[in-house]
């Protein structure tokens, strides 16, 4: 199925990307480079040798901005989890849900190896799921990061609060590095999931590399329900291996489960609704750029939430998915525009563009979009999960003058709005 930027319909996941899903929505200096066609169609499921050795790219080495919160040093480990309560949703032969977890904490001291973006592999079947051309394939496994490979974590016992991170579909969960990055400086730990079979590739530990079966349904009724569903039990089976008796990271001592939160870009962002209405345990959520999809029963839902969007979401827009929703959060919320941005400025995909030979459509550029990011989840997570005041919530900035702070009772946007 091909989705096209600017197309008509309300896209599932987030505007202008349809389904959300089609997550790499930049204008290219040759637009067929980076074309947003549909997902391919692999066999259930597929596994995929490794990738070809490196060779010099011609455009540069993407580079993650370092932190500017918390001036921490940043740690980074992978997880490795399965459940066996359940089948795979996408591959119902597999008799239980792996999935990969990247987690990203405040370390005890900076050095050693810097962590890798992400596997040359998976560099590979990103780039050519996106139709991108003209660099070397393995150019998103040598973007560089600030985060220290297996670091060892610093914090007291039950000192730190969790954020998990949901990434658009067909998105590896590190493309959201630059906020998760960030957040970890601050003291936060840092759970970006990969949803397995729901992008482009995840990498096991024994090599197995799952490609995205999913994509085979994209476009079927209720495929956007069925998505955000999934991911809610995935948060939710996380949560358990990272809390409790049943943790399986050496510094999870230092979580204090009664301060979580969730983030998304896209359908991330959607599925955060779907796992606060399915685990209490998730005391706030936000959700950039997505359309939802979980519907908030009658009663509401009274924790904190923050729909921070593009232009496509602003109150009374193509997308009436947030003015539902808004009409029954009926506890502290927030809602953001930025008008000049893109679907996936608040990604990490503009900051990779420069090397791919890509341009950036909208006036917020790459760096700007990152900060702005940056700056209002981390506010968002300070008011809500360390109970610190955070003005940039409550009035318009003169240090981000980007973003509108809307009022969708009078479907508005702008100074001195606040919903």
């Amino acid at each position: 199925m091909s989705h096209a930027v600017g197309s008509a319909p309300v896209p599932r996941g987030g505007l202008p990307a349809a389904s959300g899903l089609v997550a790499f929505s930049l204008t290219a200096l040759s637009l067929a480079a980076f074309s947003l066609t549909g997902c391919s169609t692999p066999a259930l499921p597929r596994s995929v040798p490794a990738a070809a050795s490196a060779r010099p790219s011609a455009t540069g080495v993407p580079v993650i901005p370092a932190p500017t919160a918390g001036g921490r040093p940043v740690g980074t480990t992978t997880l490795y989890l399965k459940d066996a309560s359940r089948p795979d949703p996408w591959v119902p032969e597999a008799e239980a849900r792996e999935l990969m977890v990247t987690l990203w904490y405040p370390a005890r001291a900076s050095g050693g190896r810097r962590a890798p973006y992400m596997t040359a592999k998976e560099s590979e079947l990103t780039l050519r799921g996106k139709k991108v051309t003209g660099v070397p394939y393995d150019l998103l496994s040598r973007t560089r990061t600030n985060a220290y490979q297996d670091a060892e974590p610093a914090g007291r016992r039950a000192g730190l609060p969790l954020v998990v991170l949901s990434p658009g579909f067909t998105m590896p969960r590190g493309t959201l590095t630059a906020l998760a990055e960030e957040l970890a400086a601050g003291g936060y730990v840092v759970a970006g999931v990969d949803h397995a079979y729901e992008n482009y590739a995840t990498t096991f530990p024994d090599g197995r590399v799952a490609e995205c079966v999913a994509c085979d349904s994209d476009g079927d009724p209720g495929f956007g329900t069925k998505v955000v569903g999934v991911r809610a039990a995935d948060v939710s089976f996380v949560l358990d291996r990272l809390t409790g008796r049943g943790a399986k990271w050496e510094g999870s001592a230092l979580i204090d489960a009664s301060r979580i939160a969730m983030v998304g870009h896209s359908i991330g962002g959607a599925s955060a609704v779907a796992a606060m209405l399915k685990d209490p345990r998730i005391r706030g959520g936000i959700d950039m750029d997505g359309t939802t999809y979980a519907r908030i029963p009658k009663r509401g839902l009274s924790r904190p939430f923050m729909f921070m969007g593009s232009a496509g979401h602003a109150p009374g827009g193509r997308d009436n998915s947030w003015d539902r929703d808004w009409r029954l959060l009926t506890g502290w919320k927030r809602w953001v525009v930025l008008p000049g941005a893109d679907h996936q400025s608040f990604t990490d995909v503009p900051l990779l563009a420069g090397a791919l030979g890509l341009g950036v459509p909208g006036t917020v550029s790459a760096a700007r979009g990152a900060e702005i990011t940056r700056a209002y989840v981390r506010a968002f997570l300070d008011l809500h999960l360390r109970g610190e005041p955070r003005p940039l919530l409550d009035k318009p900035s003169s240090r981000y003058p980007e973003a509108e702070l809307c009022a969708p009772e009078r479907k508005t946007c702008g100074a001195g709005q606040v919903g």
